[in-house]
């Protein structure tokens, strides 16, 4: 075990009196640092200062302790130097994670990235410790949603630290698989790392699947004419473009470690094993940048769509526009055809005793044939300019 470790991290290795110096002063200072800090919000399902989710000493790839406080971890870890504790924690306080610094020597700045959380995937190395950040996802059916987690991974020569923020992942499976695979176990620290990447990496698997089903579905939507679909285009592009950023950052990730290799002597099988998650990021990369891309064509498509129904509508409105035009031309000119007998009839209807032609013998016939004049005279005008 310690020849293998030894060889795993080589290039990690501290000077053994100043180790077991800041254990022993960092164990004698853990209790009080476990009490909560009471300007941090806490979560309502955690215990009261106390975020340990789960605790293990391991020993030749099988759990040899179990402790219930950082301060049990530092020392049953100090009384174990050939070891590996990993300390899984969920919410810690600024307390919990300053003593975490003090023991393991970590770095301020990844200390204040796993407290504040909210961070993009990334891979950073402080001296001999790696600090990662990862973005899970997850796809809930019942909402056609993907929600997103995010833990931070610090890797040390004997110690892993994950910090979650949120639900998901869920390391207990980690756990329970690599404590399965005591072999895997026994690779040390950056064993725990590939196996916490490779449930991330499969947790994207689902998340693909149901985007693509999401897509399907807009693409239906979208030829049927619903005028609701844009709206999820446009929401459906955002997770999507949320998505991305949670998985191609880990191409670069995975191409720093890998570079690592040779370097820090990283065991064979390891690398067998970090080339397969780099694989299957690879794969869920291409195909999200392709649903980036159909997303795209889809929205283009239906502002065409969009476009030519508006086109039609405009037609159908100009269409039924000239048609009242024609009808109101039809009116006016049979109004005004009518007009001309009724002006003068009321002409010769006044009753007045001294009216030119009013006790005249053709009188009547005058009128008649004048109004018969007016009325043909106008329509052959009317029917000319197409207006009857």
């Amino acid at each position: 075990m310690s020849d293998l470790r030894l060889r795993t991290f080589r290039a990690f290795s501290r000077t053994p009196s100043l180790r077991a110096a800041a254990r022993k002063h960092a164990a004698s200072a853990a209790a009080p640092s476990l009490e909560p800090d009471t300007k941090q919000p806490r979560d309502p399902q955690k215990p009261k200062g106390h975020s340990v989710v789960d605790s293990a000493i391991y020993c030749g790839g099988n759990r040899v302790a179990s402790p219930h406080s950082l301060a049990d971890t530092y020392s049953a870890l100090h009384d174990a130097p050939q070891s590996l504790a990993w300390i899984g924690l969920y919410r810690p306080d600024r307390r919990e994670l300053a003593s975490l610094a003090q023991e393991f020597d970590l770095h301020e700045l990844a200390i204040e990235d796993a407290n504040e959380a909210h961070q993009r995937p990334k891979l950073e190395r402080y001296g001999e410790t790696l600090f990662v950040v990862l973005k899970a996802a997850r796809y809930r059916d019942a909402t056609e949603e993907v929600e997103f987690g995010e833990v931070h991974v610090f890797v040390g020569p004997d110690f892993v630290v994950t910090v979650r923020h949120a639900e998901a992942p869920n390391l207990a499976a980690v756990r329970r698989r690599v404590e399965r695979d005591p072999e895997l176990l026994s690779r040390g620290a950056e064993a725990v790392l590939y196996a916490i990447m490779d449930k991330v990496v499969d947790g994207y698997a689902p998340v693909v699947a149901g985007l693509e089903n999401d897509i399907d579905e807009i693409e239906t939507e979208v030829f049927r004419g619903d005028p609701k679909v844009s709206r999820r285009i446009y929401e459906l592009s955002r997770e999507v473009i949320e998505f991305q950023r949670a998985t191609r950052p880990l191409i670069g990730m995975l191409e720093q470690l890998r570079g690592g290799f040779q370097k820090y002597g990283v065991d064979e099988e390891l690398q067998r094993s970090l080339r397969d998650v780099a694989d299957h990021v690879t794969e869920v990369v291409e195909k999200v940048d392709g649903f980036r891309e159909l997303l795209r064509d889809i929205l283009t498509v239906n502002a065409t769509l969009v476009a030519q129904q508006q086109n039609e509508e405009m037609k159908s409105l100009a269409i039924a526009s000239s048609e009242q035009n024609e009808e109101v031309k039809r009116i006016s000119a049979w109004a005004a055809i009518l007009f001309a007998p009724t002006l003068i009839g009321t002409v010769y209807g006044m009753n007045f005793d001294k009216m030119p032609e009013l006790h005249w013998q053709y009188g009547y016939p005058f009128a008649i044939g004048l109004m018969a004049l007016v009325c043909g005279g106008l329509h052959q005008i009317f029917k000319r300019r197409g207006w009857l």
